[in-house]
């Protein structure tokens, strides 16, 4: 019998499984993939992801409102965050953060549009970081091409709220920062790109007790899915990979790996 894994973020509820999350959820279990997060990106997106965690028994969920997305976003998004974040089966806040990858200036916007942008994003990632820690619940991160950003904001929330960087593409350094701080970072397909040597480096880094598997589904699938939609079954796929860089067992992966996200998602059982 293969070991135990879980993907710990995925977006069951985007439209690219419209047409079969339940067999997409069947092929994750035919792997030995028995518990899936799927994480919500505003409140639509949040519900769908409750809702999803509802009818699939290996299915958690995780309500937040993206750092891509805060200008559709209403002025407090807390109030109608807190109604999603009482269902059943949510077990963290996120996907939550910075992001600075996408600004308006790359779409035609000037430099203080770029500036009102990240204004905002700090704004809503603060409020939904003061929602969970009244809540009692974890953090799943955004911080794409915005590290420091995103650690200047969550670095005052450290001592109530567990972070869980994900999508972690920094170097072995930053691994070490986000650890002292109580946190976790997690790994995607990306780590078993062959050019992804920093991210194997981060992967190495990780102290036992601090790190996650995921696939950001349906988004950067694994070698030999590379280019292809990916899907919570690939965690498969990684996991030789994972474990070779850590110099473990597939068997010691599962163990960590599993323990780790029973440890920072809530109800995770």
């Amino acid at each position: 019998m293969r070991p135990e894994l879980y993907d710990t973020h995925c977006h069951l509820d985007f439209p690219d499984f419209k047409e079969g999350v339940g067999e997409v959820v069947r092929r994750a279990e035919a792997a030995g993939i028995t518990r899936l997060i799927t994480i919500g990106t505003d409140l639509a997106s949040s519900r769908r992801a409750t809702d999803l965690a509802a009818v699939h028994e290996g299915v958690w969920a995780a309500v937040g409102w993206h750092p891509s997305d805060v200008f559709e976003a209403p002025e407090d998004v807390r109030p109608l965050l807190l109604d999603l974040a009482a269902a059943p089966k949510v077990a963290a806040i996120g996907e939550i953060g910075i992001d600075h990858y996408r600004l308006p200036s790359q779409r035609g916007g000037s430099a203080a549009d770029d500036e009102r942008h990240k204004a905002r994003q700090v704004e809503v990632f603060r409020q939904q970081l003061e929602m969970a820690a009244e809540l009692g619940l974890n953090c799943v991160i955004h911080q794409r091409a915005a590290l420091e950003a995103a650690l200047a904001v969550f670095t005052p929330f450290a001592d109530r709220v567990k972070g869980v960087f994900h999508c972690f593409v920094d170097d072995a350094e930053a691994v070490r920062r986000i650890v002292a701080l109580g946190s976790f970072v997690s790994f995607t397909g990306i780590l078993t790109f062959k050019n992804a040597t920093t991210v194997r480096e981060a992967l190495r880094a990780a102290p036992a007790d601090r790190y996650l598997l995921e696939t950001d589904a349906p988004f950067l699938a694994p070698v030999p899915h590379r280019g292809k939609r990916c899907e919570p079954a690939y965690v498969r796929d990684m996991a030789p990979v994972a474990a070779e860089v850590r110099g473990i067992s597939l068997e010691q992966l599962s163990e960590e790996t599993c323990a780790n996200a029973r440890a920072f998602f809530r109800g995770l059982a």
